[in-house]
């Protein structure tokens, strides 16, 4: 018998066949094989024994295998550290002369193929022109944007990564981009893929973790936790290379496991961090640190922090109403070569009013053997490696959607004004980059500050003044601070640049439609349509024309198609569900239907817009249900709806008290 953690010390001179092998086949092998991310292969003696003495020192160091989590501070799913026992072999077989042994006492070595670990995927996209490494030089991190060749909304269950060259491929950070921003950027880009920032419209998709690093491959989600990915949506993969001292080819790609299931529950994903970071040359022990109290009760599903290559210390922390804490992870050599998301083995809930906590310290001094500039100097935030970053991900579930909507809308107005520090920061440094007046821009405007974004995108027009985006940017943000003749002239510009931007006809068509044009608003409502059929917006609003001209069945076709493009979206399941209930037509209204889209419209506003409340008291009329549709029209007459609103309300209220649906004009 053994103690826990030991391992029975072997008998005779420790042999690569009978001691080592084992270990190294279990531990080591999954990125230690042929063509595998590591640099040489452990899976025979022959290629075994010139490492000997390496193999010794990384594990007595505990080095190798990579895990930074401390132990004791988190049970996460993936970690098998060397036990004590295993670690003393290893040192005994380099003591002992490193000596094969019988080949009777070899186990079978695993297999490692070319093929897929997840099983053959459904869909692979890949790099289609190779990208060709340096041979010298430092690191290099490049953005690849791959089209995600779909017709139809899917519902993802995993993706799996190949970097395509993994002696060379590191870790990558994986996103989608609904939006063209990222493709726009690689374009820009003769070569394949680009140099430069993540777009800010380069998310996580429905709260999830994408990502790669050596020998982790996420698992397949369950039933019911899928995200969705819409057509022309594209794939961005920033992939991080360490040069080899030869030229090599890089052509990553991506696998994509589908399920019938749409999701029924969406995590959310929680940032923490500061993006004001400012440390001095020298500054051995400069701390960040950051925090959240979480608005409704929540289940921690996994972690990822991420800093850049002067961070230390991590150390996340979730403080419970009570004052009891609970360790979320803690790093205490934190290592930019090998970031993981850290999923835990069973997750935890944890109440309402919890304080979620991180804090990070940096050395930027020489000593520290990690520190990219010798000798250092001042460091800011950044999203370049030589800058730095201080954040810790947090990936949760809520009880339902409304606190997943509540704890959306507070976290939301948190990191939005985070980012703002952040890319004012850079812009500071590096004024003449359109890409960082532009994310900015998006920013002040998700704030609903309008100025300071028409101010950031005017600097665009004139760095790029015959770019179409440029032009449509500027555009999209004089309409919000209600300029709406600049506005008019910058969409035409940018349709002057670019006839075929359809974007640019479907704003100009808003404008139009808000001046009293709705001639030419529909004829750009159908152009933006003609030109990119999977545009929820166009669709929407070529529905909401037709609807108001009466063609109520071609206007149900375009909001089922834009709700079928962009789900969940609440103007076009209120208006899908207002005319299900109202129209006049019997052959077009579905109580049912009306009711579900009703309440999906509810539970997105939080059950807290008047708007929302009538169209689902509407709904219950139609359905012959009047004492809720009552109940809900008076809810909604509590919510203080504008006049006209709260008049049309109590109109409505009156006939459902005597068992009447309402239909529209």
């Amino acid at each position: 018998m053994t103690a826990c953690g030991l391992q029975a010390a072997p008998a005779g001179p420790v042999t690569f066949a009978r001691d080592v092998a084992p270990i190294v086949f279990e531990r080591c092998a999954v990125c230690h094989h042929p063509n595998g991310s590591a640099p040489f292969s452990l899976l025979t003696y022959a290629t075994a024994r010139p490492h000997a003495t390496q193999i010794a020192a990384v594990t007595r160091t505990r080095v190798m295998p990579p895990w930074k989590s401390e132990p004791g501070y988190g049970d996460f799913i993936g970690h098998r550290p060397l036990t004590d026992g295993e670690i003393r072999v290893l040192q005994r077989w380099l003591e002992d002369g490193a000596a094969e042994g019988d080949a009777a006492d070899l186990p079978t070595p695993p297999q490692w193929t070319d093929g897929w670990q997840l099983g053959i995927p459904d869909l692979v996209v890949a790099l289609t022109q190779p990208y060709v490494l340096a041979a010298e030089g430092t690191d290099v991190s490049r953005v690849f944007v791959l089209p995600i060749p779909i017709e139809k909304m899917r519902y993802v269950r995993g993706i799996e990564f190949r970097p395509g060259n993994a002696k060379v491929v590191h870790h990558a950070n994986i996103r989608i981009d609904r939006t063209p921003a990222s493709r726009v950027l690689d374009e820009q880009d003769p070569a394949p893929g680009y140099d430069g920032l993540l777009s800010h419209s380069a998310v996580y998709p429905d709260g999830h973790f994408l990502g790669w690093t050596p020998g982790q491959v996420a698992p397949l989600l369950p039933k019911g936790l899928a995200w969705r990915i819409a057509p022309r949506t594209d794939l961005v993969v920033e992939v991080h290379m360490k040069p080899s001292g030869k030229p090599e080819v890089v052509q990553p790609s991506v696998g994509f496991y589908f399920g019938s299931d749409p999701p029924e529950r969406t995590p959310a994903m929680l940032r923490l961090g500061r993006q004001s970071i400012d440390i001095a040359p020298g500054e051995k022990d400069y701390a960040v640190t950051d925090s959240f109290v979480l608005p409704v009760d929540a289940e921690v599903q996994a972690v990822q922090p991420h800093a850049h290559y002067r961070a230390r210390e991590v150390r996340g922390i979730a403080t419970l109403p009570d004052g009891t804490t609970k360790w979320l992870i803690f790093i205490k050599d934190w290592d930019f070569r090998w970031q993981h998301v850290y999923r835990y083995v069973a997750p935890f809930m944890l109440p309402r009013g919890t304080t979620l906590s991180v804090r990070y310290t940096f050395d930027n001094s020489a000593d520290n053997p990690r520190n990219p500039r010798q000798p250092p100097t001042r460091v800011t935030w950044g999203q370049w490696s030589q800058d730095e970053m201080a954040d810790l991900w947090i990936q949760v579930l809520t009880r339902d959607d409304r606190d997943l909507q509540t704890l959306n809308a507070v976290f939301r107005a948190k990191a939005i004004a985070e980012d703002i520090v952040g890319y004012e920061s850079m812009i500071r440094r590096d004024p003449l980059r359109v890409q960082l007046h532009d994310d900015v821009a998006q920013l002040y405007l998700d704030q609903g500050r309008a100025t300071e974004a028409a101010a950031h995108l005017e600097a665009s027009v004139r760095l790029k003044p015959e770019s179409a985006a440029a032009h449509f940017n500027f555009g999209t943000a004089l309409t919000a601070a209600g300029r709406l003749d600049e506005a008019i002239d910058h969409y035409r510009e940018a349709l002057r640049i670019n006839p075929d931007y359809a974007l640019a006809h479907n704003n100009l068509g808003n404008v139009l439609l808000g001046r009293g044009n709705s001639g030419d608003a529909l004829r750009h409502f159908r152009e933006a349509l003609r030109l990119d059929p999977s545009n929820a917006e166009a669709n929407y609003n070529v529905g909401s024309m037709l609807r108001a001209r009466g063609d109520l069945a071609g206007a149900l076709v375009r909001f089922r198609q834009a709700l079928q493009l962009k789900p969940d979206w609440l103007p076009a399941v209120a208006s899908l569900a207002w005319l299900l209930a109202t129209a006049p037509d019997a052959a077009l209204r579905d109580a049912d239907q009306a009711i579900q889209f009703a309440e999906r419209a509810a539970d997105l506003t939080g059950r807290q817009d008047a708007s929302a409340a009538d169209v689902l008291a509407a709904a219950y009329a139609e359905a012959g249900q009047f004492d809720r549709a009552i109940a809900a029209a008076q809810l909604a007459l509590t919510m203080k709806p504008d006049p006209p609103l709260a008049a049309a309300i109590r109109r409505r209220l009156e006939l459902y008290r005597q068992h009447q649906p309402y239909r529209s004009p």
